[in-house]
């Protein structure tokens, strides 16, 4: 039978990857489908085939570097989990953004 600690570390992992994955991708979602729409736009509507192209390419761009600061946050707050001397309570409160 699982302790009650193991328990809780369970919900908290299930829990974690989608909370960051909604903060960090929420401006970059939107942003990323304003540009499909877009290059939708300039490519059927406007007939500038050339421009609508080069408009669709952008939502990777967005998603990318949207991943790339996510990553970013992510190992900037193991490294503050991970350093010697941390006190558990400044980790957690690192990790819950009080700090």
């Amino acid at each position: 039978m699982a302790s009650r600690q193991q328990l809780t570390e369970r919900e908290v992992t299930e829990q974690e990857p989608e909370e960051i994955g909604e903060q960090a991708m929420g401006p970059a979602f939107v942003a990323s489908a304003a540009s499909v729409g877009l290059s939708l736009y300039y490519y059927f509507i406007r007939g500038e085939r050339q421009l609508g192209t080069f408009v669709g390419l952008w939502p990777p761009t967005i998603l990318a570097f949207a991943s790339y600061f996510n990553q970013r946050k992510m190992r900037k707050q193991l490294n503050t989990l991970t350093q010697p001397g941390t006190t558990l309570k400044n980790a957690f409160d690192s990790v819950m953004g009080n700090r």
